[in-house]
């Protein structure tokens, strides 16, 4: 509950259950889970004011959850991607063809240092994909090697592979630095890409058409030392005013000789912007534009560059902030307005019930009825004075009856409007959308009904199930575990490098994440109860930034039992998707498709329209799963010394 809520408490705890429920229940939002919150020792008196959208939608049951989750930024579901009757994966004994290639040199691979075996660096660098699928021309995938070569195999025909073809070397002095990390591949467009050589030298390359299967070689077109080792995470080119730009977004994790818990080690994400100018008759020269660092505590699971670098978004376990600007610090940002606005003397006082609102704005002295301005439509309101900014205006929480509502002033100094809501219902959150200047007042009944609502939830210590035993951890499974609350999916404004939208996952496990189309975002996978959502990121859509596209029934259930799980992807076109473990076995499941033959459920009675068919393929190799990557009609899997190739037949 905001700490600006104006309610006399003794004391407050707050404790957090889950309770196993569907994921369905929050119509238009992300699955509650069954989340109840617990406050102790509450104490309610009469006549309390509260800024709207903050006190209902917590004390008045789920019905006030879901009003409240609907105010406030949320994952939109769509509902006709969901398969309430899906039942199971049955498990298919078809083979899945499987060819491999002969590497002529083992994958690099940089084993982590004694020191650097915390969570953060497991993450980062322990967990890397090796393996870089095409998203330009798929069934092309490419790889660095232990000699420093970027290698390129492209697929056409599964039955004659060929072996893969250099396309760029590193020189041999990048593999001496002694922090040096793993070397990363960013496909930026169809003809650019970026390389990292693992120890801080950044390089842009201009790669030609890499389907034409010439496999040309790469030519560096910009080059230079960008500080400590770092890993490439994503990277867009973009061409806006006849200059070309690249944004490419970096990820170090740092000693931090101050901090004095925890690991003693922080991320940090390094947004730089290349960009190409030329004069007259010269050649383009590129150079750095903008460096803006973040800081955080924890590895992003998901961080990507809008397409024409607008903004940056990242679903992480703990918040990240801007900290510099071209090696500047960043000064704190001023207070945000809501606060000022919470501070400041409210210019409205409104009371609701089931049926009616009233609002209660104050006036000036002297003010007649002849200077009030009012206007009322079913959805918006505008009140004031002639020849003055309008007081309150905006678009209503809900509708109203404009023939049943009305005005008038009391006391020279106070204009009373009244407005019938068009349906008994739910009660409002807010009166004007966005408006913060007005304060709630709520009746004795309302505040007797929350107290009434909150009695169950309450206990006289602070810990109120302190006599029963702590749950075991050895009892828990990997389905049982959720990130913390606050994990986050946040938006960034490229130009005020300020967070716009701010979506809480504290529900949702975050699966992997894929690129669908390469002139979009990559979209991530997260877990919503038992099934597996994919969400495709729409920067120049501000009112709908996040857009549910495919869901793997079961999927989200599925991934928690394979223990062993490493990596995890999907089909472009999100017809399967993919487990693979740390060693041999890569499991595929597929969307449901219809039955040649008739096929009866005789528990239930009824003929099975469609099944979905489960398929596991064990490698023949006893080496670690270093890269795993799927396209539309193929999984590519990459150990320390063969590449293999898995045909999907979708028919």
């Amino acid at each position: 509950m905001s700490p600006k809520c104006k309610i006399p408490v003794k004391t407050r705890f707050w404790d957090r259950e889950t309770k196993n429920s569907s994921s369905h229940d929050a119509p238009g939002g992300p699955p509650l889970r069954g989340s109840v919150w617990k406050q102790e020792n509450v104490n309610l008196s009469h006549h309390h004011r509260c800024s709207a959208s903050v006190l209902f939608g917590f004390c008045l049951g789920s019905g006030w959850m879901e009003v409240m989750a609907a105010a406030n930024y949320s994952l939109k579901v769509n509902r006709d991607l969901l398969d309430p009757n899906f039942e199971s994966y049955r498990l298919s004994l078809d083979p899945i063809p499987t060819y491999t290639v002969e590497l002529d040199a083992a994958v690099e691979e940089l084993q982590l240092k004694d020191a650097h075996y915390t969570l953060e660096h497991l993450r980062a660098f322990g967990m890397f994909n090796h393996l870089q699928l095409d998203p330009w021309y798929q069934d092309s995938v490419l790889f660095v090697d232990s000699r420093g070569r970027v290698l390129s195999l492209s697929v056409t025909l599964d039955t004659a592979l060929g072996k893969p073809k250099e396309v760029f070397s590193f020189g041999s002095e990048s593999g001496q630095a002694e922090d040096r990390l793993c070397a990363s591949i960013s496909l930026t467009s169809a003809t650019w890409a970026a390389l990292s050589d693992g120890a801080g030298q950044l390089l842009l390359l201009r790669t030609g058409r890499r389907g034409d299967g010439d496999h040309c070689r790469w030519e560096v077109l910009f080059s230079d030392h960008m500080g400590e080792p770092f890993t490439i995470l994503h990277s867009v080119s973009h061409v806006q005013g006849g200059c070309h730009s690249v944004e490419v977004l970096l990820l170090r994790v740092q000693k931090e000789p101050l901090e004095s818990t925890g690991s003693g080690y922080s991320v940090s994400l390094e947004w730089v912007t290349v960009g190409g100018a030329a004069g007259p008759g010269q050649e383009k020269k590129y150079e750095v534009r903008k460096r803006r660092v973040l800081r955080g505590k924890s590895v992003p699971h998901y961080a990507a560059v809008a397409p024409r670098g607008e903004g940056l978004m990242l679903a992480a376990e703990k918040p990240f902030v801007f900290t510099h600007i071209d090696g500047r610090p960043v000064e704190p940002p001023p207070p945000p307005e809501l606060r000022e606005l919470e501070k400041a003397e409210p210019l409205y006082f409104w009371q609701q019930t089931a049926a009616d609102l009233t609002v209660c704005i104050r006036l000036r002295g002297g003010v007649a009825k002849e200077d009030v301005s009012f206007r009322l439509t079913a959805d918006s309101l505008s009140v004031g004075v002639r020849g003055y900014p309008p007081l309150l205006e905006g678009q209503l929480y809900a509708s109203v009856d404009p023939e049943a509502s009305g005005w008038t002033i009391r006391d020279s100094n106070s204009l009373e409007v009244s407005l019938q809501k068009l349906g008994e219902g739910p009660m409002w959150p807010e009166l004007v959308l966005g408006n913060r200047r007005g304060e709630l007042v709520l009746s004795d009944q309302q505040a007797a009904l929350i107290h009434d609502r909150l009695t169950h939830l309450t206990s006289e210590h602070p810990n109120g199930e302190r006599e029963k035993p702590p749950c075991s951890s050895q009892e828990l499974e990997d389905c049982d575990g959720f990130p913390d609350d606050g994990f986050s999916l946040t938006h960034f404004d490229g130009e005020t490098l300020s967070p716009t939208q701010v979506v809480n996952l504290g529900g949702h496990q975050f699966l992997f994440s894929v690129d669908v189309d390469p002139s979009q975002m990559p979209c991530l996978c997260l877990r919503h109860d038992v099934d597996a959502l994919v969400w495709q990121p729409r920067p120049d859509r501000p009112g709908d930034l996040w857009e549910h596209v495919a869901t793997f029934n079961a999927l989200g259930y599925v991934q928690a039992s394979k223990r062993d799980r490493k990596f995890s992807t999907c089909a472009p076109d999100f017809s399967f998707a993919a487990l693979c473990e740390c060693l041999r076995r890569v499991f595929l499941y597929r969307q449901p498709s219809p039955v040649e033959t008739v096929l009866f459920n005789r528990k239930q009675g009824r003929q099975v329209g469609q099944v979905a068919k489960q398929q596991v393929s064990s490698l023949d190799s006893d080496k670690p799963v270093l890269g795993f990557r799927a396209s539309n009609e193929r999984l590519f899997v990459l150990t320390l010394s063969h590449l293999f190739v898995l045909k999907v037949d979708n028919k």
